[in-house]
């Protein structure tokens, strides 16, 4: 049987996203940030979704638009709040949406702790502050630490440099961040990429994301950079 993961059109990417989805989305600040797929899942309709990313969009593109549709209840995040942010503060300071604050670093363990199958673990993080309220304590080596549970989803959306068919993946420098953690936590990885090549044509040392964590694969030639996006005007409506 011929492994083919890659898809024509974004609408069938996101045929299987659902309203109540919990969705990881790739990116930091505006390197690895799957824009035209967030743009689709705007066209989509989906709503009430619980979105996990490093943080709650900027602008009014990407993450920004999406949140700025009301179709998002909830963000799970390490960054509410940033220069370029427009749309999620102006839902929160209305209570027209929830927010889950959590330290970075346990972001990503978090996550890459529900893609290695880890339920949950201790760490100092947050120690003696708000963000422990509600949590479990223990004490290790006369030091407290509290414990975080892992994060899934339902769907990541990722945006990666190369692949091939099978789903192998490559990524651009910064852009790599919390995606190849993401496609392992998720039920179904949504891939956008820039270049796509053949399977003999993968070089295994530069795989970064195994195709065994992939479903699905679209071609974005000239994918948006929120930047250009934001000083050009290239916002969604």
């Amino acid at each position: 049987m011929l492994i083919n993961k890659i898809k024509a059109e974004i609408s069938e990417m996101l045929s299987e996203i659902f309203d109540g989805a919990t969705i990881m989305v790739g990116g930091f600040g505006e390197a690895g940030s799957p824009i035209e797929l967030l743009h689709g899942l705007i066209d989509n309709g989906a709503k009430d979704l619980t979105i996990i990313a490093n943080n709650a969009g900027n602008g009014r593109v990407g993450l920004g638009a999406l949140i700025g549709q009301k179709q998002v209840r909830k963000v799970i995040c390490s960054f509410a709040r940033s220069a370029k942010g427009i749309t999620f503060p102006e839902l929160y300071n209305n209570n027209e949406i929830e927010l889950e604050v959590v330290p970075q670093g346990t972001l990503a363990e978090r996550i890459r702790a529900a893609g290695s199958g880890i339920p949950a673990f201790y760490t100092a993080t947050a120690v003696g502050t708000p963000l422990a309220k509600g949590k479990e304590e223990k004490v290790f080596n006369n030091k407290k630490y509290i414990l975080e549970e892992a994060l899934y989803a339902d769907f990541a959306f990722v945006k990666a440099d190369v692949a091939d068919r099978y789903g192998n993946l490559t990524f651009n420098k910064t852009a790599r961040n919390f995606n190849p953690i993401m496609c392992m936590a998720a039920k179904q990885s949504l891939i956008q990429v820039k270049k796509i090549i053949e399977p003999d044509k993968t070089n295994p040392e530069h795989v970064i994301t195994p195709g065994i964590f992939v479903h699905k694969i679209i071609k974005i030639d000239n994918p948006i950079i929120e930047t250009n996006a934001i000083e050009e005007g290239m916002i969604y409506p």
